[in-house]
């Protein structure tokens, strides 16, 4: 726009000029007023002239200044585009690694709980294995005087039927006995099973099954410290049946077998008050 409305001046200052130049000249001044008219009329078109290229040779600068700058700004952009691609693609498998951190982090965390499972499951598989190592070994028994070693479920299996005794559970007590004697026929408790098995019997007034257990204790273990007990069990089993005469051949072996022992200065005094 800025270039037509240059030109339409330019145009219109010369048609002026023609128009001047084409009226004669001593119709409007003089010969020198004419001539100095003129000449100033050349110099306000000449500048006029001068201005307007001034003005077009700024108005094709500034084009090109703002063509070089669209020049520029295409260039920043086509420069620009791949880098904003870039960026975002960067974005994207920033985004993309930390949800697959995110996912490694919640893996980890499973395989750390399932680990921790595991292990709370083998110190409980280790601790009952222990336990049952425990209960299958031989611990070491002080009893009456006499050392051996048993196994846990034969302590609690004597231990079971002497409970039935003390709690006079006589009938109970010597199935008891009887049933370990059975199951531990090699055991250190069998000597006390043996005797406290005829007790039991003989509390339940079962005398010849009472005396049968003695006289396991005193054939297998007659150095055993309950050995004199037991004879004078027996000979008390005889007097409840009625055989005196076995009671004292009874007591009268047991002085003679153990003649020191508490149970020979019983067997003395019994004998005496038959007399």
């Amino acid at each position: 726009m800025s270039r037509v409305r240059a030109l339409g001046i330019r145009v219109t200052a010369t048609a002026a000029l023609l128009g001047l130049l084409a009226s004669p000249a001593w119709a409007l001044f003089g010969d020198d007023e004419a001539r100095r008219a003129i000449l100033e009329l050349r110099g306000r078109v000449e500048l006029q002239r001068q201005q307007i290229e001034a003005q077009r040779q700024q108005i094709e600068e500034q084009q090109r200044a703002l063509q070089a700058a669209q020049q520029r700004l295409q260039e920043l952009q086509q420069a620009l585009d791949p880098a904003r691609r870039g960026l975002l693609e960067q974005t994207n498998q920033i985004e993309g690694l930390r949800r697959e951190l995110a996912q490694l982090r919640g893996q980890q965390e499973q395989l750390a709980f399932q680990l921790a499972e595991l292990q709370r499951q083998q110190r409980d598989a280790l601790a009952a294995l222990d336990e049952r190592l425990r209960a299958q070994e031989p611990i070491k028994v002080s009893l009456e005087g006499q050392e051996f070693t048993a196994r846990p479920e034969e302590k609690a299996a004597f231990e079971a039927a002497l409970a039935a005794l003390r709690g006079s559970d006589f009938k109970r007590a010597a199935d008891l006995y009887a049933d370990f004697l059975h199951r531990y026929p090699n055991s250190g408790y069998r000597p006390l099973a043996l005797y406290w098995r005829g007790n039991a019997l003989y509390a339940a007034r079962d005398y010849k099954p009472a005396i049968e257990a003695y006289h396991q204790l005193l054939e297998a273990y007659p150095r055993h410290p309950r050995a004199p007990e037991a004879m004078l069990a027996v000979a008390s089993c005889q007097v409840e049946l009625k055989d005196l005469k076995a009671a004292r051949a009874t007591w009268q072996a047991l002085i003679q077998r153990y003649p020191d022992s508490e149970a020979a200065a019983a067997a003395r005094e019994r004998l005496a008050r038959l007399r």
